[in-house]
């Protein structure tokens, strides 16, 4: 598996000589394809200084293999190599796992209130805050799209935008951090409408998409239903007197967005066509990876509280990940957006599993 990095260094120097040569910047270039080799020159930076780390270490410890048959001082120095080794091997191999294509995107990221009424939307207006709080964190930008609220002040349906500032960093992108949100998030506490004091068990659906560009995306106008109607807010009251929120079907793939928190048609429809392509791109790569037959972590998109990937219980002030095993007794920082850990650990399990597929040659 190692040794197939030098592949990737062939074409590290062939990119580098072809970025090295003034034509490809001059008049009657191809900017689209420059941005695609410098993008891809990048990418390929730390695998090649990896696989140049671990060729070093390896020479070196052959070196004083060698010489320390005549020299009990090299051979003092074998099992600090062999550490140095193994390090280098394993930053290696992880850097070789099949890279997901959109860990550079932005995303598009969906909260539902699911079972358990006010409650759950309350719920939902809870993990929003805790996503907006984390891009805070992270320097990351984010836009409201689209929300439905509850009576309460919680959230039926909420759409956000969450946006790198500039370029990131290798799996420092929102959709390289935030894929692992998507799923069924389940709460554990005394609602606000309880008023016995008892605990209550309510769910909330999360679903994340990587943003995909107008030009990545084609949509045909024909293929369209769009319906506009009058935007309503809690409790159903209208918030408008124009026919300003939009409803857009996409007939073949029956997929439905709608749009109302802007003050103009236009400016919905334009919303709404920004979910549209990214929940379509999010079904090409689904169904490109299931003709793969790649394994790919999947969201679930039915809020039932047996469905779920992580528990908040309020009583105990813990936060459990039912994929990964990670829990902590911390649920009131991680909902002020301290995040990272739990994140941490659904990737580095997901890391694992890569790593091991690749270990067995599937």
């Amino acid at each position: 598996m190692l040794e197939s990095a030098s592949a990737l260094v062939q074409e590290y120097a062939d990119l580098e000589k072809q970025l090295a040569d003034p034509a490809v910047f001059g008049e009657g270039g191809d900017p689209a394809l420059v941005r695609r080799m410098t993008k891809r020159y990048a990418e390929l930076g730390p695998t090649v200084a990896a696989y140049h780390a671990w060729h070093a270490a390896t020479d070196d410890l052959a070196t004083a293999r060698e010489l320390a048959k005549d020299d009990a001082g090299f051979a003092a120095e074998v099992p600090a190599l062999e550490q140095t080794l193994a390090s280098a091997e394993d930053t290696l191999r992880r850097l070789l796992v099949p890279r997901d294509p959109d860990d550079d995107r932005d995303v598009i990221l969906e909260v539902k209130a699911g079972e358990g009424g006010e409650e759950s939307a309350l719920f939902a207006g809870d993990l929003l805050r805790m996503y907006l709080r984390y891009a805070e964190r992270r320097g990351w930008k984010t836009e409201v799209i689209d929300a439905t609220e509850s009576d309460l002040g919680g959230y039926k349906d909420v759409q956000v935008a969450v946006k790198a500032k500039g370029s990131t960093e290798p799996g420092e992108a929102p959709w390289a951090r935030l894929k692992y949100e998507g799923g069924v998030h389940r709460v554990q506490r005394v609602p606000v409408t309880e008023s016995q004091g008892r605990i209550h068990t309510s769910a909330a659906g999360v679903l994340v998409m990587p943003e995909a560009e107008e030009v990545e995306v084609t949509i045909d106008p024909n293929d369209l239903k769009i319906d506009v109607y009058r935007s309503s807010g809690p409790g159903g009251q209208s918030v408008n007197t124009t026919d300003s929120a939009v409803r857009i079907t996409h007939v073949p793939t029956g997929t439905v967005v709608s749009c109302q928190n802007e003050k103009s048609q236009l400016q919905n429809k334009e919303s709404a066509m920004r979910v549209l392509r990214a929940r379509l791109h999010a079904l090409a790569k689904e169904a490109a990876d299931a003709e793969a037959s790649a394994a790919r972590r999947s969201q679930i998109r039915t809020v039932d509280r047996s469905e779920r990937i992580r528990t908040y219980n309020f009583p105990e002030n813990r936060i459990s990940d039912h994929r990964t095993g990670f829990k902590s007794y911390n649920l009131d920082t991680v909902l002020d957006g301290d995040l990272d850990p739990v994140v941490q650990s659904a990737v580095e399990a997901d890391e694992a599993a890569q790593m091991a597929a690749v270990a067995q040659g599937q």
